[in-house]
C-alpha cells in the first residue's frame, strides 16, 4: 500500500493554470509565470499548513508576477478563494487537510486486498448463494439483493473479477455434484419427479444469481471471456447432473409415455423441455416422447405414409382402450339437444 501511495502523483490545475501536486513526501506548488509557459516550481514547507489563506496569497504574489488570485482545488472540485478572511473560512488546519486529500488517496485508502476479499466479501456472497440454491419455493428467505450486488460491484472495481468468477463456478459445481449424488440414490420410480425438482429449483435460483452478478458478467465474462454467465451456469448443470442421468431418464420417459398419466403431464413436459433446452440432440434418443412437447421434432409428413400414420393412431387407441380409457363414440353426448333434420 505504501509503494502505491509513493507512486501516486496528481496535478490539480486551476483556471489560471497554476498547478498543485500532492505526493507522499509533501506538497509542491507550481505557479505559471506570465513571461514563460513553463511552470516554475516553488517548494512549500510543512509549516505552510499552519498559515491562513491570506498568507498563502501574499506568498504567491511575491513569487509570481501574475495578479490573479491563487486557488487550491481539492479532490472534490471545491475551491477555496484566496481573498477569504480568516474569520469567514474554516480553520487553516482543516483547509490544509483538504489540500492533501485527493481522489487517488481516497481510492488507495479503500483498496480491497485479496485477504479482504477472502475474509469479508466472498463469505457474504457465498452465504447468499447457498440460500438461493437450496431454498424451498414455499419458504421465505430474507436476502438483501442490494448488498449482494454492492459486494460484486466492489470486487469487480477492485480487480478481483477473475477470482470472483472462479469462486462462483467452483461453488455451484460443488452444489451440483451433491445434487447428482442425491439423484443417484433416488428410486427409479421417483427419478423423473426428483430430476424435475432439481432442475426447476436450479433455474429458479439462476433467475436471482445472474442479475446480482450482472456487473461481473458485463465487464469480465462478456468482455474478456466472450461468454455469458447464464450459459456457463446452465452448462454446469448439463455436465454434472443431466449428462450423468440422461441414460436412465430416457427409458423411464419412454415407459411413462407408453403408460399415460403414470407421471403427471406437467412433470413430463417440464423434464422433456428442460432436457431439450440443455442439449437438443437428446431429442433423437426418444423422438416419440420429445415430439409430444417440442414442435418439429419429427420429420415433415409425407403423403405416401398417411396409411402408416393411421395405423399408428389405431394402435394407440387400442392401447388406451385396453388400459381402461373408453373409445371415442359417434353417439350423441348426454344432455345435448338433438337436431331434427326432417323438413
Amino acid at each position: 500500500m505504501e509503494d502505491m501511495e509513493d507512486d501516486c502523483f496528481v496535478l490539480n490545475d486551476d483556471y489560471n493554470h497554476n498547478y498543485c501536486a500532492n505526493s507522499a513526501s509533501g506538497q509542491v506548488l507550481y505557479l505559471r509565470n506570465e513571461l514563460s509557459d513553463v511552470p516554475q516550481p516553488l517548494s512549500i514547507s510543512p509549516g505552510l499548513a499552519t498559515r491562513d489563506v491570506a498568507a498563502q496569497e501574499n506568498h504567491s504574489k511575491v513569487c509570481s508576477s501574475s495578479s490573479s488570485s491563487l486557488k487550491f482545488m481539492d479532490s472534490d472540485s471545491s475551491s477555496v478563494s484566496s481573498d477569504t478572511s480568516e474569520t469567514d473560512s474554516p480553520s487553516a488546519a482543516s483547509i490544509a487537510g483538504k489540500l492533501t486529500l485527493n481522489s487517488a488517496s481516497k481510492f488507495l485508502m479503500n483498496a480491497m486486498t485479496e485477504e479482504d476479499y477472502r475474509t469479508t466479501y466472498w463469505p457474504n456472497l457465498e452465504k447468499a448463494i447457498d440460500h438461493l440454491l437450496i431454498q424451498n419455493p414455499m419458504d421465505h428467505i430474507s436476502i438483501s439483493y442490494e448488498q449482494i450486488y454492492s459486494c460484486v460491484y466492489k470486487c469487480v472495481c477492485q480487480q478481483h473479477s477473475e477470482l470472483l468468477y472462479k469462486d462462483l463456478m467452483l461453488k455451484i459445481t460443488t452444489h451440483l455434484q451433491q445434487v447428482s449424488s442425491d439423484l443417484q440414490i433416488s428410486p427409479p420410480r421417483n427419478l423423473i419427479e426428483n430430476f424435475n425438482i432439481a432442475l426447476t429449483r436450479y433455474t429458479d435460483a439462476l433467475q436471482c444469481i445472474v442479475p446480482v452478478f450482472i456487473y461481473m458478467n458485463k465487464f469480465y465474462i462478456e468482455t474478456k471471456l466472450n461468454r455469458d454467465l447464464r450459459e456457463d451456469l446452465m452448462k454446469l448443470f448439463t455436465d454434472h447432473v443431466a449428462e450423468k442421468h440422461v441414460d436412465t431418464l430416457i427409458p423411464l420417459l419412454l415407459e411413462a409415455h407408453a403408460m399415460p398419466f403414470q407421471v403427471r403431464p406437467s412433470t413430463m413436459a417440464s423434464v422433456v423441455k428442460g432436457l431439450y433446452t440443455l442439449w437438443p440432440d437428446w431429442a433423437h434418443l426418444a423422438p416419440a416422447v420429445f415430439s409430444g412437447f417440442i414442435p418439429q421434432i419429427n420429420p415433415p409428413t409425407v403423403e405416401s405414409q398417411l396409411s402408416d400414420y393411421a395405423a399408428r393412431d389405431q394402435k394407440l387407441q387400442m392401447e388406451l382402450s385396453l388400459n381402461g380409457f373408453p373409445r371415442c363414440s359417434d353417439r350423441q353426448r348426454p344432455g345435448s339437444t338433438q337436431i331434427d333434420k326432417t323438413l
